[in-house]
């Protein structure tokens, strides 16, 4: 594998197609914000505004800020959202909105904690940006936020009946592993190594489960399986995605057990999702083989191969590993195949199980500046530090 050539294909990727996409396309130079909602040219389709992706493309573009070249268009394009979601994006407490009409008038009420989570990750990547003390503050506030609602995230929007079928999901310590190490620079040590530890236990101890060798959705709240359908419930690339957080944990507290662990994990969670009759990563499975209740099961996601792909690679370049580098170029071969538009720049989204692109968009309600940038550059520096490797 020619990683030279490698690091080149995806840092050319990332800014000369990808990053421009957005750039370009995305930003609502009226009302602030961005558009996410757009057509395979580029054409905005609706105009709602979801917090969690507005967050995410604030984050994007200021980590290119921070972590690639100054360039000025790259921060204007991430202040100009973080204005938008300072004025429009919560109630007045920092509690966010899930989503927002073009103009900022809230649509959909603060139930969703990842409205919360990426505009903790916005800010704090935006106050490195800018020095700015207002958007530390709003990161910090919301952090705490985050955390005094790990118990019950939906909070009083949450419309399970308590005490039949009580159950806790992967997703929140999962991201919280990555958002404790995207905020490190504004937390105390105490909290950084409470909620890490914390997090490392949920995600490592509690939903893997070493008796099926498997990461699971959701657990019982005294950490037992479920027979039912949350209960049951596996999402490879989720469970993929949450392993590479662990190995950059693993890196961060100088823990080559966590990162052999996470490694191990990724391989079984990727042989398990492989479709072997057409290629690609299921959405989603029953871990005793059921029918599931998400009807798009067998669809093949674009941000479940870019996980995967980041995952892979670092696995690799961490250990060594020649059976993650052997999947990488399994599931890259997959992706830049089935998933990269050849006419239009940006990638599709979702395809049929047979690897047919089902939804021509770039960009919608759960897909925006975020995952295919985020895999362009770690993909990039990977292979920039592969090329190093004996």
């Amino acid at each position: 594998m020619d990683f030279k050539q490698l690091a080149e294909k995806y840092k050319s990727e990332l800014l000369n197609n990808v990053i421009p996409f957005w750039l370009e396309k995305s930003q609502d130079h009226e009302y602030g914000g961005y558009f996410t909602c757009l057509t395979r040219e580029g054409n905005v389709f609706d105009t709602d505004k979801f917090i969690w992706l507005q967050g995410r493309e604030v984050w994007m573009f200021s980590f290119l800020y921070n972590n690639v070249e100054k360039k000025q268009e790259w921060l204007d394009c991430a202040i100009q959202g973080g204005e938008f979601l300072k004025k429009y994006g919560h109630d007045g407490n920092y509690n966010w909105y899930f989503s927002l009409t073009r103009d900022g008038k809230p649509l959909v009420a603060p139930y969703n904690i990842f409205s919360y989570t990426f505009a903790a990750m916005a800010f704090g990547q935006l106050s490195l940006a800018t020095g700015n003390k207002e958007y530390e503050q709003i990161a910090k506030t919301t952090y705490e936020k985050i955390l005094s609602k790990m118990d019950n995230p939906k909070g009083k929007w949450n419309k399970l009946i308590p005490g039949t079928r009580d159950l806790k999901n992967f997703a929140l310590p999962m991201i919280m592993c990555n958002l404790s190490l995207e905020i490190e620079h504004l937390l105390d040590k105490e909290t950084m190594k409470h909620t890490i530890d914390a997090c490392i236990h949920e995600v490592m101890d509690v939903f893997y489960r070493p008796e099926i060798g498997l990461v699971v959705e959701n657990v019982t709240i005294d950490n037992q399986l479920s027979d039912s359908f949350e209960g049951r419930q596996l999402n490879p690339g989720h469970s993929i995605e949450a392993m590479w957080f662990i190995q950059d944990l693993g890196v961060r507290l100088n823990r080559p057990d966590l990162i052999e662990k996470a490694v191990g994990i990724s391989l079984k969670m990727v042989k398990k999702g492989w479709d072997e009759k057409y290629g690609g990563i299921f959405y989603f499975m029953d871990r005793l083989g059921h029918p599931t209740q998400q009807l798009e099961w067998d669809q093949k996601l674009w941000w479940v191969h870019l996980e995967t792909m980041i995952c892979m690679s670092k696995g690799y370049l961490l250990t060594g590993n020649k059976e993650c580098l052997e999947w990488f170029e399994k599931v890259q071969d997959y992706a830049w195949n089935h998933f990269k538009d050849q006419e239009y720049p940006e990638w599709y989204g979702y395809l049929n199980r047979q690897g047919e692109v089902l939804l021509p968009l770039k960009g919608g309600k759960w897909k925006g500046c975020f995952h295919v940038p985020r895999g362009m550059y770690q993909c990039w520096q990977i292979m920039e530090k592969c090329k190093n490797m004996k």
